[in-house]
């Protein structure tokens, strides 16, 4: 396994606006304006967290769900600030 930060996601295409929300069941939602067509979601999905985060493209990667709503995404960075600011956005505590 690669150096990094696991995050599970549930991804809504077809949204009005890329926004990132925490549902009431603790869940986290990434709503992303693209289709779920040829993989431009997926696409969608890792520009908007490499410009919300400051990460490279080439630094995030999904590991699972590639087909799914439900995805598994790799942060692979060590740099301690951009984890946090992760976490901090997502609201998780650990």
């Amino acid at each position: 396994m690669e150096k990094g930060f696991l995050l599970n996601l549930r991804i809504s295409p077809n949204a009005s606006k890329n926004e990132i929300i925490k549902s009431d069941d603790g869940s986290i939602k990434v709503k992303i304006t693209a289709q779920p067509v040829d993989g431009k979601a997926n696409k969608a999905l890792i520009e908007f967290l490499s410009k919300t985060f400051k990460i490279p493209k080439t630094s995030i990667d999904i590991v699972r769900g590639e087909t799914s709503k439900d995805k598994t995404v790799l942060f692979k960075t060590d740099d301690v600030d951009k984890i946090n600011r992760i976490k901090e956005i997502f609201s998780l505590n650990e």
